[in-house]
């Protein structure tokens, strides 16, 4: 068992009321037409899957990230990763199996009042 100390995830969860679940998404392929950041609180993530998935990321800070403030990364089966506050992110991308479980610890109204979006004219294909 890993014992919690300083190089562990630090997570700030402090601005309201945690809620951890699990979401089932759709296959979405590896291209997205939206990139969202949540202002007030740090995000985790992880794939309850025996498949990897992708995350596409721009820094926190950007008013509307363009193409080129876009990173993308795979995330290994069993992987748990954390976003923080104000990071731009789209995902889990994934183009199968058809369907996917993940694990999402956020705020519990994140989704409703700290849920910020940047709509692009054409969907954007990440590039690894």
């Amino acid at each position: 068992m890993e014992v919690y100390g300083q190089d562990s995830a630090q997570l700030d969860l402090s601005q309201g009321t945690p809620r951890f679940y699990i979401m089932r998404l759709p296959a979405r392929g590896l291209q997205f037409g939206n990139i969202t950041h949540h202002k007030r609180v740090s995000q985790c993530l992880g794939g309850l899957s025996d498949k990897p998935w992708y995350m596409a990321v721009a820094r926190s800070g950007l008013e509307e990230p363009q193409e080129e403030d876009i990173e993308a990364f795979e995330v290994p089966p069993g992987t748990f990763i954390k976003l923080e506050a104000g990071t731009w992110h789209a995902g889990p991308l994934f183009d199968e199996p058809q369907t996917q479980d993940f694990y999402n610890l956020e705020l519990s109204d994140t989704n409703q009042n700290d849920h910020y979006n940047t709509w692009y004219e054409a969907p954007i294909q990440v590039r690894l």
